[in-house]
């Protein structure tokens, strides 16, 4: 049974948790303004002597997002926890694809990410070893069968995606994301390696959790809290995000059920 804390707040939790995984898109920011409580809520977990990470799916490393976060206006003892999915990436294709031609599949403002190995990039898809997804082309951002046709003689080839999301929304606006390419590639036959959210490995680079007590609050079934159950944590469900309109009419249980999820705890929004 999901228990709501819209009344009594993260407060009535706090103690029985060392570490909190916190989503930022969805649950801290709509990609345009910082969520006021949520802020609040984050300086509140710091006075209560707990840590916590801004655990994103962001395909970009982690200055990058800091930046961004900066320009809405967060503090910068705040944007110090963050740990993104494409942090995690670039440690990975630092070790094992550092020299690898590949061909990229995203906007050319994630160029960031892969900055430091930039000669590798090839603007023929034929030309590359592997294939690099960050997020949409701008030009294709609302038609998947663009990828299909892109893909279809170059399933052999690894798929490194960097953010495992399906969609976002981005105040009003809901948009694809990089896991919904990859979701393509897959249903093709294509391997693909995902950084980020529900995948341990971006848990466990982020911070020391080793026999910790943890929860994760995001907006997601599919990452936030998929990304809980695998690792065995408690999670809490941001109810104003993605899932929106889902469970406003069926119900969070009826809701978790349907993505084969687990949520302990449920709140409107993040607030103390």
């Amino acid at each position: 049974m999901t228990k709501n804390l819209d009344s009594e707040g993260l407060r009535s939790v706090i103690d029985s948790y060392d570490i909190f995984y916190i989503d930022l898109w969805g649950v801290v920011h709509n990609g345009v303004t910082l969520h006021k409580n949520a802020i609040d809520t984050l300086k509140k977990i710091t006075k209560a002597k707990k840590n916590y990470v801004l655990l994103t799916n962001a395909p970009r490393p982690n200055k990058i997002v800091k930046l961004f976060l900066e320009k809405m206006g967060m503090d910068k003892e705040i944007r110090e926890k963050v740990y993104s999915s494409g942090e995690a990436a670039l440690s990975y294709l630092k070790k094992n694809y550092l020299r690898e031609k590949f061909y990229h599949i995203g906007p050319p403002r994630d160029f960031d990410l892969f900055i430091e190995f930039k000669n590798n990039k090839r603007k023929d898809i034929d030309k590359s070893s592997y294939l690099l997804c960050t997020g949409l082309f701008e030009d294709q951002d609302e038609d998947l069968n663009y990828y299909k046709e892109l893909f279809k003689e170059h399933t052999k080839k690894k798929m490194i995606c960097t953010n495992p999301d399906l969609i976002v929304d981005r105040g009003s606006k809901r948009e694809l994301c990089a896991g919904s390419v990859a979701l393509v590639f897959e249903k093709m036959g294509g391997e693909v390696i995902y950084f980020g959210k529900p995948f341990p490995e971006v848990y466990n680079q982020s911070i020391d959790n080793n026999e910790k007590r943890v929860l994760s609050i995001g907006d997601n079934l599919n990452t936030d809290i998929k990304g809980a159950n695998l690792l065995n944590y408690d999670s809490l469900i941001i109810s104003n995000g993605i899932h929106k309109d889902e469970i406003k009419k069926y119900g969070i249980e009826i809701v978790s059920k349907k993505y084969e999820a687990i949520v302990n705890f449920i709140q409107s929004e993040l607030k103390w």
